[in-house]
């Protein structure tokens, strides 16, 4: 695991090729078919030399959540297992490893009919009318869910008005009977000039592969704005840019900004939320791994 930029994958691409293993992406985006570019999914060649799961395997217009991914998960590494590997999980998507890790709640779907109406009100009233909406019926929810993050918002919102309970209250249900999964976590980090200096240079990268071409092609597939691709670091600001909200300048040092912003996010989850992942550079995380893949 470890921020964007780190240079997961072409780790991970080294270790699964030495020990004939597989790899599994931990990764919400790239799940979904179109989105390569801005995604940095594995590139064909990397998936003809290495077997790829959680690659491309959901359509745009499908839902998929930590449990779905963590379920299926299970199956897969249950399934290497059997023929005697022991595949690499590969991503910076801690709620899905935590999912994987530690289980999780049963939690009922929303009624598409109630997220189309918060959407609407959404767009009428704006996110902090939601988030007051939220408050009333769900305060421990509200209380960590910012005033701004529409998505989480009309997620609790829908999960309440769907079930009649708050969403706080299925996350405290007993998550016995879920996917429980054993293995060690090793997180990658470098130095934060460094991770820099990759976060800007691979995203004028993107931009040079076609990226904005990409997102236009999101744009019209007409998936609603609270999809989490359209939310998703880089084509947010790109989709400004397609807007006429920015020249596409703004959006690379806007998006570039973002993506700092996110890895440092996600450096800190890691530290936080997994205490007892093995944490360092290219090199020990390459020998820890090393370790327990020859047993």
């Amino acid at each position: 695991m470890g921020a964007t930029g780190t240079g997961k994958s072409s780790l991970a691409m080294k270790i699964a090729q030495e020990f004939n293993t597989t790899i599994i992406s931990c990764d919400s985006m790239q799940l979904y078919r179109g989105l390569d570019i801005g995604t940095a999914k594995a590139s064909v060649e990397d998936q003809g030399l290495v077997q790829h799961f959680m690659i491309d395997c959901s359509e745009l217009v499908e839902t998929y959540s930590a449990a779905r991914w963590a379920e299926e998960v299970a199956t897969i590494i249950a399934d290497e297992n059997s023929q005697g590997r022991i595949p690499l999980i590969v991503g910076g998507t801690g709620m899905y490893l935590r999912a994987l890790l530690e289980g999780f709640a049963e939690i009922p779907e929303e009624n598409p009919e109630e997220r189309e109406a918060l959407q609407r009100l959404q767009q009428e009233h704006g996110t902090p009318y939601l988030h007051a909406q939220l408050k009333s019926v769900d305060p421990v929810t509200a209380e960590r869910v910012k005033e701004n993050d529409t998505q989480r918002i009309v997620r609790a919102l829908g999960v309440y008005q769907s079930s009649g309970k708050p969403l706080s209250y299925w996350q405290q249900q007993d998550n016995s009977t879920a996917w429980k999964i054993d293995c060690p976590v090793v997180v990658l980090e470098v130095a934060r000039e460094i991770l820099r200096e990759r976060i800007s240079d691979r995203f004028q990268s993107m931009i040079d592969a076609g990226w904005l071409g990409e997102t236009r092609w999101l744009e019209e597939q007409g998936v609603d704005e609270l999809h989490p691709a359209k939310r998703a670091v880089g084509y947010r600001q790109l989709i400004a840019c397609l807007h006429g909200e920015s020249s596409l300048e703004e959006a690379i040092r806007d998006g570039v900004t973002a993506t700092r912003r996110y890895a440092k996010r996600q450096q800190t989850w890691f530290r936080n939320q997994t205490p007892d992942a093995f944490i360092g550079d290219a090199e020990s995380c390459y020998n820890e791994i090393s370790k327990v893949l020859r047993g």
